[in-house]
């Protein structure tokens, strides 16, 4: 059975799962002062939560595990999951949105102390020596010494992934629309045709627009914001079968065919490899038939 994902409407999101909590900006780790500069923490949200946009003082890298995170950053959105996380530099207004029973976990940079810059959010792999380190630093018994060797590893081995995951949103009031409602449910199959009858608008002025503002066409659009979906429903759990379905995809294949054309892989060698490089094997994905 799929899962109901109706609630209220939260705009350039996803709709609002029910029992979603909404939150506002967790107080910042205390002391970040010398000799620290990294201090690192997790939590494990019991129930869907999304951040209400908030920015931090310090540069901020979030991941997860067993879930997705979906962060919304002016006209783009992010989604990672395991295997990978998110880099938020300072100042850098942005939402978020974890699943419910992901392993939730941060780090904050100080600016004035951190020897690299990424200058924009940005995809990170997490491999097992970055989580060990930051895991590492999450506890408060380390002397001086011993944090500023691990603090200088993990500035040794941080580093951008290969795929910066992110789905541009239009912002061009001719095409609005249609971006909300596929949010709302990627399931809507309504036909470029179909969508130009509705808005009032030719089935060119829409396809321009969409190059234009996103880079893609209407339809590649389409299939990238239904893998940002897909995403977050495999990492629930939910077997690929349920995940075409919810998405509005006629077989299984046809789900996994575009995956691949996304993702270069298929759903399930996707989640095998995030389990693989992350040491975790709670996420059952990588066990489900169809993948």
């Amino acid at each position: 059975m799929v899962r109901s994902s109706r609630g209220e409407a939260a705009p350039g999101m996803w709709r609002r799962e029910a029992g979603t909590v909404v939150r506002r900006a967790g107080v910042l780790p205390e002391p970040v002062v010398a000799p620290f500069v990294i201090v690192a923490g997790g939590q494990v949200p019991r129930v869907p939560t999304e951040w209400a946009p908030h920015s931090h003082r310090l540069h901020e890298l979030v991941w997860v595990r067993g879930g997705t995170l979906t962060s919304r950053v002016e006209d783009r959105l992010f989604t990672v999951s395991e295997g990978h996380g998110l880099w938020m530099p300072a100042g850098v207004v942005h939402g978020g949105r974890a699943t419910a029973g992901a392993e939730f976990r941060d780090a904050f940079f100080a600016p004035d102390r951190t020897p690299f810059a990424f200058g924009e959010p940005k995809a990170i792999e997490m491999t097992p020596l970055l989580e060990s380190l930051l895991t590492h630093l999450a506890r408060t018994d380390l002397d001086a010494a011993a944090r500023a060797r691990a603090e200088s590893v993990v500035f040794d081995v941080i580093r951008p992934s290969e795929r910066q995951f992110a789905l541009q949103l239009p912002g061009d009031a001719r095409i609005d629309a249609i971006a909300e409602a596929l949010l709302d449910d990627p399931a809507d199959c309504r036909s470029l045709e179909e969508w130009a009858r509705s808005l009032g608008v030719s089935d060119r002025t829409i396809t321009r627009a969409f190059r234009h503002t996103t880079g893609l066409s209407f339809a590649q659009w389409r299939q990238m914001l239904r893998v940002h979906r897909a995403l977050m429903l495999l990492s629930e759990g939910f077997d690929v079968m349920t995940v075409s379905e919810t998405l509005g995809y006629a077989q299984p294949s046809s789900f996994i065919a575009a995956f691949r054309r996304v993702m270069g892989t298929t759903p399930g060698a996707f989640f095998d490899a995030a389990d693989d490089s992350s040491g975790n094997v709670r996420n059952p994905v990588s066990r489900v038939q169809n993948s």
